[in-house]
């Protein structure tokens, strides 16, 4: 038997050598308001409720999705990849087997068996010191030029980046200009999403995260999905990527080469992603 490997033959990654780097809020998973069903309810799909928050059920997927995440979590190396803090990412109870790691606060946390890699968050603080104005900074200027009119909330997450809860019908859209530019001559980027004004430091980035997982891991190939402008940076690191039909990036029309443009829309988007994750994964 000829053993000899054709190096024109493009190989096909072990499944066990895929990472796959998921969003998870409006990507794999869905708050109520966000499900976007458009089925009669009779045809409407089952729905497993995979989050609760003060003794309420927050987050769904369908039935179908679980089912393939369990099995996605078996034949690769699945990493759930948000923005979420730690506490709050985990409430999530995905199906399917733990996922060893995951990563949090936008890449700020690389959880190991759900416990922070000290050195991976002391690497990121280091950075965000040498090239970033300080949070205290940016938070002074948030005090001091929104209205309560406005602005329901004003939020610090894991001490690295801030957002606001803002009434997006009253935001003004001059405000929302003249931050983005102060803040990004002081190494941050600002992004409007939902109902939420994020200032976050330019180099906290998931992909930063993915890529160091990527190396730990030795990963052959790296899957993404993500719906929001946060993840842009994700998908664009990753060789292959997905993103539904609605979002920001959606909204935006953000595309690149290896990007495929989903259909679908609300938490059947949720249920696509996972087919293509697992057919490119194993086939």
């Amino acid at each position: 038997m000829n053993t000899t490997t054709n190096p024109a033959v493009p190989r096909t990654p072990d499944p066990a050598s895929v990472l796959v780097a998921s969003d998870l809020d409006r990507t794999l998973i869905y708050s109520a308001a966000a499900l976007a069903l458009t089925a009669p309810d009779a045809l409407a799909p089952r729905l497993l409720c995979v989050e609760v928050h003060e003794s309420r059920p927050l987050s769904y997927m369908t039935e179908d999705a679980a089912g393939l995440l369990a099995r996605l979590a078996d034949e690769t190396l699945f990493v759930p990849t948000t923005t979420r803090t730690r506490k709050q990412y985990q409430r999530i109870r995905l199906p399917g087997t733990a996922s060893k790691y995951a990563i949090c606060a936008n890449g700020g946390h690389i959880l190991v068996d759900g416990v922070t890699d000290r050195d991976w968050h002391a690497s990121v603080l280091d950075r965000l010191a040498d090239e970033c104005a300080p949070l205290a900074e940016i938070r002074a200027y948030l005090a001091a030029t929104t209205d309560r009119s406005w602005v329901r909330k004003h939020r610090v997450a894991e001490d690295l980046f801030a957002y606001l809860v803002v009434e997006r019908d009253l935001l003004p859209e001059e405000w929302l200009g003249l931050f983005g530019h102060w803040a990004g001559e002081r190494g941050w980027t600002v992004s409007l999403q939902g109902r939420k004004v994020y200032a976050v430091p330019k180099p906290l980035t998931k992909s930063a995260a993915v890529r160091e997982l990527a190396r730990r891991t030795g990963a052959a190939l790296t899957l993404a999905a993500g719906d929001s402008l946060l993840d842009a940076d994700l998908l664009l690191a990753a060789d292959r990527a997905w993103r539904p039909g609605h979002g920001e990036l959606a909204d935006s029309g953000w595309t690149a080469p290896h990007l495929d443009v989903l259909a679908e829309r609300g938490v059947a988007a949720g249920e696509e992603i996972l087919r293509r994750f697992r057919a490119a994964a194993v086939g």
